[in-house]
């Protein structure tokens, strides 16, 4: 599979001696959905804005389809930010035909409207949609010059699980259509559905990329117990006992042994939870747990 974007060495210093970004490489492949994950600081927000054209690298280089990046990268890419100001006492569909003149090559808007489920709201004021309805019609516009590229920049964030998840279903029609997404997101379960390739960020330098499966398999063999903290303490064992608030996990690649341990030490499994690991744990493995600003 060829890769559409292509990140060299890529650098960025800001005053003060602050290096945000400190040599990144990587690619993303056609028709792919590559995430860049990373604690708040770590550089991923830079790098998104240097991909997307809006920033200029310190050093380093970007390509696009084997060449740097050009007047007419713009024009071939799709940008959804995490904050986009609307045109007031505009409709949705005014909207679209506003961001749509914009651009030499438009998609049909009707194919807009059926893609990101703008129907029932076509004709209603932007200031009167709710916080789903809002980032489906950021999606359509984001949409409108039949982009190569698509960039979504935390596009969930504050949605509630049930517009989460309608989102999600959304993206991965577009995919579906060869879309090329490249995805920043919070959301661990987010990245797992929708990336076929991830990259963590930490401290402007990547710190594993793979796809979320094999990455998983390659940092974990155990799986997580999880039980009050009365009875995970009767095991005895706190090198395998994690407290996490009001429970305790238990890391274990033996899941039929513990519990036989656990039954034998006399704790009641009544409030037993077994869980594979996530993408959060090998995030949080990696980056670990201290509060970022």
């Amino acid at each position: 599979m060829p890769s559409v974007l292509e990140v060299r060495d890529l650098v960025k210093h800001y005053p003060r001696g602050v290096r945000a970004v400190d040599g990144l490489s990587f690619e993303v492949q056609e028709g792919s959905c590559f995430g860049l994950l990373g604690p708040n600081g770590a550089g991923k927000s830079t790098t998104i804005e240097m991909m997307e054209g809006l920033l200029k690298p310190t050093s380093g280089q970007i390509l696009f389809r084997g060449a740097p990046l050009g007047g007419h990268y713009r024009e071939r890419v799709g940008i959804q930010f995490q904050n986009t100001a609307l045109q007031e006492h505009l409709t949705t569909r005014e909207n679209l035909r506003f961001f749509s003149a914009l651009y030499p090559k438009r998609r049909p808007l009707e194919e807009l409207v059926a893609l990101c489920r703008l129907e029932e709201f076509l004709d209603r004021d932007t200031s009167k949609l709710s916080g789903g309805q809002r980032q489906r019609l950021l999606l359509a516009i984001a949409l409108v010059n039949e982009p190569e590229v698509l960039f979504l920049d935390e596009p969930t964030t504050g949605l509630d699980p049930q517009a989460r998840r309608n989102f999600w279903d959304l993206v991965q029609g577009v995919k579906a259509q060869g879309k090329t997404i490249v995805l920043t997101t919070h959301y661990m379960e987010e990245a797992y559905l929708l990336c076929d390739e991830i990259a963590i960020v930490d401290h402007g330098k990547i710190i594993a990329r793979g796809s979320p499966a094999a990455l998983l398999a390659a940092h974990f063999n155990d799986s997580v117990l999880e039980l009050p903290t009365a009875e995970a303490d009767k095991l005895h064992d706190p090198a395998a006992c994690k407290p996490k608030g009001d429970v305790v996990e238990i890391h274990t690649p033996d899941i039929n042994g513990t519990i036989a341990r656990l039954l034998a030490a006399g704790a009641s499994l009544a409030q037993l939870r077994i869980r594979q690991r996530t993408l959060e744990d090998l995030f949080l493995e990696l980056t670990g747990r201290d509060l970022r600003t």
